[in-house]
């Protein structure tokens, strides 16, 4: 009697998959000092504006796809609350003091090369926003606790139209596993994130060089 291999859901295996690039960038010199207060706002302001660059790009990929497979979300768009981030953290002309680290670069251009692949997206998208609205919940209440911000200066960890965090990421799972991908598309798609796990920790390595001392 033959058995067919149950293949667990796609959301089931991004967690799985990336379980040991998610801890290595958890485990960043840089996220640990700042996250137990060791660091300072300016610290806090450069990592604001190398996410910027980093949503900017998503962001714009998610909009050129000509199906989304549901994964775009208007509640979820970051960009505006960034520079609502780095005008409070930098001021009125931000735009001029902030820069743009190489790591943070090779990131968005990466990013930018999923504007035509649902499954590349995919595994960008879910790396950046399923980890907002759960691990970066975490960190919005380090900031505050160790840095003094009440509301301003985070309002990107903040999700005013998501009034339920927990339902709406089940909702993103959901639409995640109902993806029509084969065999060879999934394991694609977990690459990727691995990738992104990656780029991400690139960007804290940098940060960590220049600032922690």
């Amino acid at each position: 009697m033959s058995t067919t291999a149950v293949l667990s859901p796609l959301s089931v295996a991004l967690r799985e998959g990336t379980r040991g690039e998610h801890e290595a960038a958890e485990r960043s010199g840089f996220v640990e000092l700042l996250l137990a207060g060791r660091l300072d706002r300016a610290a806090y302001a450069d990592l604001a504006a190398q996410q910027l660059v980093v949503y900017t790009a998503l962001e714009a990929a998610g909009g050129q796809l000509e199906n989304d497979g549901g994964l775009v979300f208007a509640e979820l768009t970051r960009v505006p609350a960034i520079e609502q981030d780095l005008a409070h953290l930098y001021g009125a002309d931000w735009r001029t003091q902030v820069r743009v680290l190489p790591a943070t670069q090779v990131y968005a251009d990466r990013l930018a090369q999923t504007a035509d692949s649902l499954p590349r997206y995919a595994a960008h998208a879910y790396t950046r926003y399923l980890g907002d609205l759960s691990g970066g919940q975490i960190i919005k209440r380090m900031l505050q606790r160790h840095y003094g911000f009440t509301s301003e200066g985070i309002a990107f960890y903040d999700f005013p139209e998501i009034h339920k965090l927990k339902p709406f990421k089940d909702v993103y799972r959901e639409r995640l596993d109902a993806l029509p991908l084969d065999d060879e598309a999934r394991a694609a798609v977990v690459e990727e994130a691995r990738l992104a796990f990656r780029l991400n920790a690139d960007v804290f390595g940098e940060l960590g060089a220049a600032h922690v001392r």
